[in-house]
């Protein structure tokens, strides 16, 4: 099965930066840490077909203050929506929301943060 996280980071990467918003999108927290950036982390999942996965992502955006996490949020939460089709070279089907925004300032730096959980369905490729 592909990794779901490197698909959707790349595909955000890209979506992010065409709609004039290019902000680091990674799966782990940087060091030092921007003042906008998107973090892609699974949760888990399972395994929809014996060809396909359904990948539980957990979508997080830290920004300088309350309103500009939440709108980096809903930024990204509006370009998952368009991510079905092929991504670097694996067939993305559907996207389905299993938790929508929520308010989640940072424990550790008090950064203004919003994340919200999406299930991510995309095809394995033959090895």
């Amino acid at each position: 099965m592909p990794d779901a996280v490197a698909v959707v980071t790349g595909y955000l990467r890209s979506a992010l930066a065409a709609a004039g918003e290019p902000v680091p999108v990674v799966s782990r927290i940087p060091s030092p840490r921007p003042s906008r950036f998107v973090r892609v982390e699974r949760l888990g999942g399972l395994q929809q077909t014996v060809v396909s996965d359904r990948a539980r992502l957990d979508f997080h955006a830290w920004a300088a203050t309350e309103a500009g996490a939440h709108d980096l949020c809903a930024l990204v939460r509006g370009l998952l929506g368009a991510i079905p089709g092929v991504r670097d070279a694996v067939t993305v089907y559907t996207v389905t929301e299993v938790g929508g925004p929520q308010w989640l300032p940072d424990p550790e730096s008090s950064q203004p943060r919003y994340a919200f959980a999406a299930e991510v369905h995309m095809r394995g490729r033959v090895a």
